[in-house]
């Protein structure tokens, strides 16, 4: 008996003395941007070779591999999440459509740039920080280790794997490294490249990437963990001989760290992966980078082995995986706190967020979180998830910081022709337990001049609505933009002049869509002679059109530029009512030199469809359809029918010119369109349509009057062929346009920025 208990107890000390002895193998991962995917093939390759790896330390990207691969993420798993088309928006700032809220987005106005800013705060102070948006990123990372932060409560020794990340302390200019807090934040922090990513705060203190002081961190491995081996993946370029024509690269130079070549440690390995130069935020190849990795980690095997003598069984692997994954508790929310604003727009902010509910889900709270951001109130948000053991749920932190009370946007158009003009709006933003919204904006130009204010209020409803006020005051000198009116019958000298106010009561109607409800009381004067010859001494034409136009709208629109899209679709359906009454005061060249005034009276319905089609590689094909409907009779004479009756204006040159043969009280228009990108933002773009009156209106010569003509009887055509350079701030197009109506048939127009202008009073 006592012999069976000796041989145990030596048994158990034998057991206990090789546990001791085990080698403990640390894996350092550096930074390098997109080219840290090679790591997820360095550790498929160590896994498939069972070399234990019992640390993990990280910087930048291989902060966010090796945090993922603490938590219980495998090769494949990691590789699948970057290959998605949803990181590869995080690492770009490019927000999901579905959720970017088409209500919340204004007019489309002539704006290149947009500052926010406050009169009292230094210039300095209200530059933006970063290149790329990071609110998806966050939330992303928050919903991925928020889980993995609970199980481990807060220190990453107890994750599945102990584990390190470095980040940069701006302030100190020292490293930081961190093994306690939230998981999420730290790797945030660890990947805040300067300038590109917006620096987060941790502990108190500023912090940016890790690779700024420590780019491949093997010293952090030793002083943390004291491990027998250490391999080491580096996979960052030095940044020795930075792109003049890539801004991230110059900043990368200049901020991080020259990496060694080596690891000043004994035994150790360092792997590191081919990879041909690739942009830092590029992730269009990540099953290549992933397969340069494995393929350098097989080539290291045999130096590895001489070192590694342990082996990890896969299954031992998997079971650890799967008692890590058990202690993470879901992620559902039921408190939520918040830092940055005042106590009524905290209420806002909740409100919008839970709409009553005591538990929220990271889905439902989702839609919410970037509902509130889309509201353009922040220029800044950190989420992060706290388990709470006493209710079994997690408390949500929002650090807010709020965006500056005044907006300003400024832009217009430079043209060879007569469309030159600027455009400037101004706005204040103020958050309260409601959105509120006043602008003011200003056209100046030869052609076109107009003046806008308007006030809008949000209600922060589970079904957002808002409603809003306004005036509009829009000028037209059809004149200025007539270079061979001698030769043309279309009246050259025309001058419209509207003011309206309007009130708009509107919802969402998914996050693409809205329906709203307006009535306008408008005024519209509008001087002309009806005739080319006149002189200096000859006084116009004028006609006044004063009405009320109530009108219903339901429009879908996610379209992915205001201007030359190339992706997705818009629908608007409109029906409205106007009625108004007619003045004409004749000029001394009009043929009936009798005063007349008049009531009119019609309903209408407006359609529009325009559709950018998914297709095969650089080309895309766009279907174009709007039609009008409406039982509006002619007025006095033609130029006032003609001036006062919807227009086809698909091509953005139309808008500026008087073409009478475009327009018509009832019509049918449809287009094709050929989008061909040649080379990243610029692309070719071919268009050809086909306008159908259902009756044209022509002149009677004796009288100037207006006639319908046989229903169906004619058709006019349009062609537009142009090359569009998209910049950040808005195109510049160089085209040349075909109107078959017209007395000078072709056109030639350059342009750098928008044909865009303030709504009109009639549809």
């Amino acid at each position: 008996m006592l012999r069976n208990f000796t041989f145990f107890v030596l048994l158990i000390f034998a057991f206990l003395s090789a546990s001791v002895r085990a080698q403990k193998v640390a894996l350092v991962l550096s930074g390098g941007g997109s080219r840290g995917v090679a790591h997820i093939g360095v550790i498929r390759a160590l896994e498939e070779n069972q070399i234990p790896i019992d640390y993990i330390v990280g910087t930048s990207i291989g902060a966010i591999v090796g945090s993922l691969y603490a938590s219980g993420y495998t090769a494949d798993e990691m590789e699948q999440l970057m290959d998605s088309e949803a990181f590869q928006r995080w690492a770009a700032g490019v927000m999901d459509d579905q959720y970017i809220y088409y209500y919340r987005k204004e007019d489309p106005n002539g704006g290149w740039v947009s500052l926010d800013f406050d009169f009292k705060k230094k210039l300095t102070s209200q530059l933006p920080t970063n290149l790329i948006s990071p609110y998806e990123m966050d939330y992303a990372f928050l919903q991925i280790l928020g889980p993995a932060s609970a199980a481990c409560n807060s220190n990453f020794d107890n994750l599945m794997i102990p584990f390190r990340c470095v980040v940069a302390d701006v302030d100190s200019t020292q490293k930081i490294t961190l093994g306690k807090g939230d998981l999420s934040s730290s790797v945030r922090g660890s990947m805040s490249i300067p300038f590109v990513f917006k620096p987060i705060t941790i502990n108190g203190k500023l912090v940016f990437d890790g690779g700024m002081y420590d780019n491949f961190p093997t010293d952090v491995a030793v002083k943390e963990f004291h491990p027998d081996v250490i391999i080491g993946s580096r996979v960052a370029e030095r940044y020795s001989n930075p792109d003049r024509e890539d801004v991230v690269s110059q900043l990368l130079s200049m901020l991080m760290a020259r990496q060694n070549d080596s690891i000043p440690y004994p035994n150790s390995v360092l792997i590191a992966p081919s990879i041909p130069s690739i942009n830092i935020i590029s992730f269009s190849k990540v099953h290549e980078l992933a397969d340069s990795g494995y393929r350098a980690a097989k080539r290291k095997i045999t130096d590895i082995r001489k070192l590694v003598k342990d082996s990890l069984d896969p299954r031992i692997l998997a079971q650890r995986r799967d008692v890590f994954h058990k202690k993470e508790p879901a992620l559902v929310f039921d408190s939520i706190h918040i830092s940055g604003l005042n106590a009524a727009q905290t209420r806002y902010v909740i409100h919008i967020l839970k709409h009553g509910k005591r538990l929220v889900s990271p889905e439902e709270l989702k839609k919410q979180y970037f509902r509130f951001i889309n509201e353009g109130f922040i220029k800044g948000i950190h989420p992060i998830a706290r388990f709470n053991p006493v209710s079994g749920y997690y408390d949500l932190y929002l650090d807010i910081q709020k965006a500056e009370n005044f907006n300003l946007q400024f832009g217009g158009n430079i043209s060879i022709g007569a469309n030159t003009q600027g455009f400037l709006e101004l706005q204040y933003k103020y958050l309260w337990t409601k959105a509120l919204r006043f602008m003011i904006n200003g056209y100046m130009g030869r052609f076109y001049n107009s003046f806008k204010a308007n006030a809008r209020i949000d209600f922060n409803s589970k079904i957002p609505w808002f409603m809003e006020t306004g005036y509009t005051y829009n000028h037209y000198d059809y004149f200025a933009t007539t270079t061979y009116f001698f030769d043309d019958k279309t009246p050259s000298y025309v001058r419209q002049r509207e003011y309206f106010g309007e009130i708009r009561i509107g919802m969402a109607v998914t996050n693409k869509g809205k329906l709203d409800f307006s009535t306008a009381y408008a005024f519209n004067n509008s001087t002309y002679y009806q005739e080319n010859l006149f002189s200096r001494l000859d006084t116009a034409d004028q006609t006044s059109f004063n009405f009320v136009n109530p009108q219903f709208c339901f429009e879908l629109n996610n379209l992915n530029r205001k201007q030359y899209a190339s992706a997705g679709a818009c629908f608007k359906l409109a029906l409205g009512y106007v009625n108004g009454n007619e003045g004409y005061l004749p000029g001394t060249l009009a043929l009936n030199k009798k005063e007349f005034k008049a009531n009119h009276s019609w309903f209408y319905l407006k359609l529009l469809y325009d559709n950018y089609f998914q297709t095969w590689g650089p080309i895309k094909f766009g279907l174009y359809a709007e039609a009008h409907f409406s039982n509006q009779l002619l007025m006095n004479n033609y130029t006032s029918t003609i001036l006062n009756i919807p227009d086809f204006h698909p091509v953005p040159e139309m808008q500026t010119l008087m073409m009478p043969a475009y327009r018509a009280t009832s019509f049918a228009g449809l287009g094709l369109k050929t989008v061909v990108r040649l080379y990243r933002k610029i692309d070719f773009r071919l268009e050809g349509y086909v306008f159908q009156p259902y009756q044209e209106i022509t002149e009677n010569p004796v009288d100037q009057t207006a006639t319908f003509g046989s229903v169906l009887s004619d058709r006019s055509w349009i062609g537009s062929a142009s090359l569009v350079y998209n910049t950040f701030v808005g195109p510049i197009s160089l085209g040349v346009n075909y109107y078959d109506k017209m007395a000078v048939p072709f056109t030639i127009n350059f342009n750098i920025g928008y044909i865009l202008f303030n709504r009109k009073a009639l549809p």
